[in-house]
């Protein structure tokens, strides 16, 4: 009887040896068929799972954002049982950041998807798709923490939550860069943090609302939805991988 070959595993398998290669070389030129040696497979063996680079490479981009996902869920199901809007944002924010060699290589893959897909409508397309969402839930997390009168209303819109993303992002790459270490981007983030919200004031409890999310969710149900939406922002990958993800 034939050997069931699981699918979803080799083409993951196939994915941590493209982020080995990114976290020692980097992607710039990097072939199939240098992924295929990586891997230990062969050219065609590989081209059984990704018919083109560009394929393999949106594949390994996804499947670290699930990653990341799942980092970020950890990280805020470790907080308080009713994590403050605040304790979220943050949360969010430095998983967007490569704190670690893991969610290092996972940005250095989404930088080489993100410089191709400049030139690229489809891969364009497909790079701003995360953008709207995770500011609509930040805005969210600001709006709420207005309301629970953590933050001034006029600093809760759509426009601070883009700054919070694009700061971040910088942060991000000057750490690829060199121009940072993890410890100062994330000493950075929360500066840039205590002068958006201030000294943090006791709040009245009850559970955090996703304001716009449709329903009414507690904290952790919160999580959920922006690891839905952010977890594409940062990266990780397995250990085995060399590079982990977020």
């Amino acid at each position: 009887m034939p050997k069931k070959v699981d699918h979803e595993a080799r083409r993951q398998e196939i994915s941590e040896a493209l982020w080995r290669i990114a976290g020692s070389r980097g992607l710039d030129g990097t072939s199939l068929r240098d992924v295929a040696a990586e891997a230990g497979i062969s050219l065609g063996r590989l081209q059984h799972y990704f018919r083109t680079r560009d394929e393999m490479l949106l594949f390994a981009l996804q499947h670290i954002n699930r990653l990341a996902a799942d980092r970020i869920r950890e990280r805020i199901a470790s907080l308080a049982e009713e994590p403050t809007p605040r304790q979220v944002l943050r949360a969010c924010l430095s998983g967007m950041l490569p704190l670690d060699e893991r969610s290092r290589i996972g940005l250095l893959v989404g930088a080489a998807y993100y410089a191709r897909a400049v030139h690229d409508e489809a891969l364009r397309a497909e790079a701003k798709n995360g953008i709207p969402p995770l500011r609509t839930f930040f805005a969210d997390q600001l709006r709420l923490a207005a309301d629970r009168g953590e933050l001034p209303p006029e600093r809760a819109t759509e426009d601070e939550a883009m700054l919070l993303i694009s700061m971040t992002e910088g942060l991000a790459t000057y750490v690829l860069l060199g121009v940072h270490d993890p410890e100062d981007a994330l000493r950075l983030l929360d500066l840039h943090l205590e002068n958006l919200f201030g000294a943090e004031r006791a709040a009245g409890g009850g559970a955090v609302r996703a304001v716009g999310c449709g329903a009414e969710e507690t904290a952790h149900g919160g999580a959920d939805r922006a690891a839905e939406v952010g977890g594409g922002r940062g990266a990780e990958a397995p250990a085995s991988s060399g590079r982990s993800a977020p």
